[in-house]
């Protein structure tokens, strides 16, 4: 009696379309997440051609104040009375070595408005004040003339 052999053909190819499924829902995901990830208030801040580095206004124990278009005032995230503004800051600065605050004021915001945040910052005691601004966008450059013989 003769032994048949079976010869198997094995699939040895990987399956990647579940791999590729998760990674888009991961990527939507962090696309989804990440706005909401922002600290503080969303405003249109001023683009300067060189900002100076402030990283320290990232940390997680920063003290920020927006100034809205409108005039409005957020501490942190919270909207205040722009007349509380001292006392809050005040009461954050009380037992920290590091007296900074950085203020986040929208470009189109009226220029009295940031300099009465400015004011009640500095009569709260604070050594710095920090205005953020972002990096403007580098002009596209002129496509190359073509060259005349």
């Amino acid at each position: 009696m003769a032994i048949a052999k079976r010869t198997a053909n094995v699939n040895s190819n990987i399956n990647v379309t579940p791999m590729v499924d998760v990674m888009l829902v991961l990527l939507i995901i962090f696309m989804v997440i990440t706005p909401m990830l922002q600290k503080g208030v969303s405003v249109d801040m001023a683009k300067t051609n060189s900002p100076a580095p402030m990283p320290d206004a990232d940390k997680e124990d920063s003290l920020l104040v927006a100034v809205q278009r409108d005039g409005t005032v957020f501490f942190g995230s919270d909207k205040i009375n722009p007349d509380d503004l001292t006392n809050k800051v005040k009461d954050r600065i009380a037992n920290k070595t590091d007296k900074r605050v950085f203020i986040k004021a929208d470009a189109r915001a009226k220029y009295g408005r940031v300099v009465e945040v400015v004011d009640d910052i500095r009569s709260a005691g604070v050594d710095t004040v920090g205005l953020l601004t972002e990096q403007k966008k580098p002009l596209a450059a002129p496509p190359p003339t073509p060259a005349t013989h």
